[in-house]
């Protein structure tokens, strides 16, 4: 396992925890009171840790090598799932994979970025950062749920879109902008959930939905703690604090009214407990799912709209941002 700075307390008591159970193999002793004891205080002491975690902490937590990502959940939850590839204008985008699934022999179109599990796999994946072809393959797979009438689940687990030369000759931004106005009246339901990291207009190309939930540890932002503190404070140190005035993290986005819900997570982390994960997520998957099959799709359009018009504060009239001023 990999433990993250602000676990260390954790490390030492799995540790003890081996050498226990490996005594007791080796040795024939019966050692269940000193584990049952330890296991205990493991558990504990990740009360203490993970029920106290500030913005930078859940940060980490999204970004932890070991998190499931949008892969190993279609994996866990999907009876049967094909993958679908290509954009039909340009390539086949590796950072964004999708395809038709069943959960319980409902058919789903599922749609997340993909990170990739090791060094290899994350330069193949680009590290989740998509290109604009990652984003029109989405929106051809969202398009074609629409027309078989599939319900539209996206996985969102991404440092940004691709901000090299070649993504933004390529449409970089009108992907993600055509992305947004073809979600915001598609005509089937849709359930986007963050999984791990959401940032920008990365995140926001697969972010409108029916319902937008996060998991328990992840963030959602206009711009990572790290860019942030460098535009800031021209250095990276000020991460932490910069994380804090963003206001990222689940509890906050609930709270401005921004997501519909959070997923919680096995205490001790996605990373910790995968499986365990996977499960809450199907289950919610299928719970939030039959909600809103039961509404009419031009009720699910006109609510979806009306949601995203009410975020935010503005004034229409310019007397007004006058007088507000004043």
């Amino acid at each position: 396992m990999v433990f993250l700075e602000f676990e260390k307390p954790l490390e030492s008591l799995y540790e003890q925890l081996d050498k226990i159970i490996e005594v007791g193999k080796e040795g024939d002793i019966n050692v269940d009171p000193m584990v049952k004891k330890l296991e205990r205080k493991i558990k504990k002491t990740q009360k203490d840790i993970y029920q106290n975690l500030n913005g930078w902490q859940r940060v980490q937590l999204s970004r932890h090598p070991n998190r499931p990502h949008t892969l190993y959940y279609i994996n866990e939850i999907c009876d049967e799932f094909i993958e679908l590839h290509g954009d039909r204008y340009f390539s086949d985008d590796k950072a964004i994979v999708g395809g038709l699934g069943k959960i319980d022999g409902q058919t789903f179109v599922l749609i997340g970025h993909e990170k990739g599990t090791n060094t290899k796999l994350r330069q193949y994946r680009n590290f989740g950062m998509a290109n604009p072809e990652g984003y029109r393959k989405s929106l051809r797979l969202m398009k074609m749920a629409e027309k078989f009438g599939f319900p539209v689940i996206c996985m969102i687990d991404t440092m940004g879109a691709n901000p090299g030369i070649e993504a933004e000759e390529r449409g970089q931004a009108e992907a993600i902008a055509r992305n947004m106005f073809e979600m915001a009246k598609l005509k089937t339901q849709t359930m986007c959930y963050i999984i791990g990291e959401g940032a920008s207009g990365g995140a926001i190309g697969l972010g409108i939905g029916d319902r937008v939930f996060m998991f328990e540890n992840t963030w959602y932002s206009v711009i990572s703690p790290e860019s942030c503190s460098q535009i800031l404070w021209r250095s990276w140190d000020f991460k932490e604090q910069a994380a804090e005035a963003l206001k990222l993290t689940s509890d906050h986005m609930a709270s401005f009214g921004l997501i519909d819900g959070i997923v919680k997570e096995p205490l001790g982390g996605a990373h910790s407990f995968p499986k365990e994960t996977a499960a809450i997520f199907k289950a919610h998957i299928l719970e939030e799912s039959a909600k809103l099959k039961e509404k009419e799709i031009s009720v699910l359009l006109n609510e979806r709209i009306e949601k995203y018009s009410a975020m935010g504060e503005y004034l229409l009239n310019p007397k007004e941002a006058v007088s507000a001023k004043k």
